[in-house]
This record gives C-alpha cells, structure tokens and sequence, in this order.
C-alpha cells in the first residue's frame, strides 16, 4: 500500500498565489481559516502556516491576531516609505525576506553572470570560509551576498536586495549573529557558511538556475535556523 505524497510548503504557497492571482480571492477579501485550507489541499495545518508566511512575507496576504488573513499588503503598509519597513522589521521579519528574494536572485546569476562575475563570487565565497575572526567574516558574507545580487544583472533587483539587508546592520541581529558565531567555534561556522556560498557559486557557474535556488535557499535557511534559535 503506497501512501500519497503530501504537497510542499512551496506547492502549497504557488497553489494559493495562483488563485489570489487568478481573482478568486480579491484585495481586502479574507482568507479561509487555515484548517479548511489544509482538508481542501491535502496537507498539514503546519504546511499552510509556511505557505502564508511565504506570502506574506512577499506582500500577497497579510494577517491580523483574532481576525484572519486578507488579500494584499496590509493597511499598515500601504502608503509607508519603504526604509521605514524595513528598519523596523524584526529578525524573523529580515531572515524570511532573504529566504524568499535571494534564491531568486541566485537563479538569476545562473542566467546572466559574467565570467568575471563568477570569478568574483568563487574568491568571496573562498575567503568566507578562512575568515579568522568575527568582523571579518560579517564583511565577507556581506560582499558575497551582493556579489550575487549584482551578477543577477538587474539594477532594480540590486538596488531593492541593498535596502533589503541594511536591516542586518542593526545591532539586535548583529548580537544574534555574533553569538552564532562564538557558540559554533568561530573558524567551523565560517568554513561551513564558505561551503554553502561555494554550492551556490558552481550552481551558478554550471548555469543551473534551480540548483543556484535551492543552493542559497539551503544557506539562509541554515542560518535562519541559528541566528533564531539565540535568546
């Protein structure tokens, strides 16, 4: 007797991005509750709990505590600069941001980097791995990051990723990382971080976009894992 395969959180998240898409769901019109979503799907309350934080996370839906989830970007969002979100955005807020817009951008260098751009990547990714200290390292995943974003070749996609992560510079995820770093043995957590920016790297440089997405989606969500789990 085979048992079905239950669908992905990231099936799932598509599934219902398709229907909002497709009008079935308009602005402003509320969600049902997530149990009914998941017997209609076919899938766990848990997996549907994901799937909208992924687009929430991507401003398709937004949830209020005691009233439900509703279509669009949320009131409170509406009309606000930008930077303003941003600065404000928890940790969780920035880590899952990242998880949804740098494997795309990754998937993107697959298709556009230079040789030059590779090469690039290839030697920050290296010198990520040796980083002998706690700000140095900070600096190069930093710059290795952008180095992606940038050979993705898209201004725009460059310019939304820089005001993106100036949220990392603020000091509550700079404790959270630090302490990531000191708990896990410093030159450990640096090798294994240059190893995961290295699987990205060949991803891109053999032009597997998917490869490139699952690659950095792996990275982040490594240290979404890490830098969450501290006090």
């Amino acid at each position: 007797m085979t048992t079905a395969r239950r669908a992905s959180t990231s099936e799932i998240a598509l599934a219902l991005s398709a229907r909002i898409e497709a009008g079935e769901w308009r602005p402003q019109d509320r969600l049902p509750p997530e149990r009914d979503l998941a017997r209609e799907l076919g899938c766990s309350r848990e997996t549907i709990r994901a799937a909208l934080a992924r687009l929430q996370a991507e401003g398709q839906i937004w949830r209020q505590q005691g009233k439900g989830t509703f279509v669009g970007p949320g009131p409170a969002l509406v009309g606000r600069d930008p930077r303003q979100v941003i600065d404000s955005a928890s940790i969780r807020d920035l880590i899952e941001a990242r998880l949804v817009y740098e494997p795309a951008l990754a998937a993107a260098a697959a298709e556009r980097a230079t040789d030059q751009d590779i090469r690039q990547m290839a030697e920050l990714a290296g010198q990520t791995g040796r980083a002998p200290d706690w700000r140095e390292y900070e600096r190069l995943d930093n710059a290795f990051h952008q180095s992606v974003a940038q050979a993705s070749g898209n201004p725009l996609l460059l310019a939304i990723y820089l005001n993106l992560v100036a949220a990392r510079g603020r000091a509550q995820w700079q404790r959270n990382h630090d302490a990531v770093f000191r708990k896990a043995r410093r030159l450990e957590y640096a090798l294994a971080q240059g190893r995961m920016h290295l699987d990205v790297v060949e991803a891109i440089a053999a032009r597997d976009g998917q490869g490139a997405h699952t690659a950095m989606a792996r990275h982040l969500a490594a240290i979404r894992d890490l830098v969450l789990d501290q006090p």
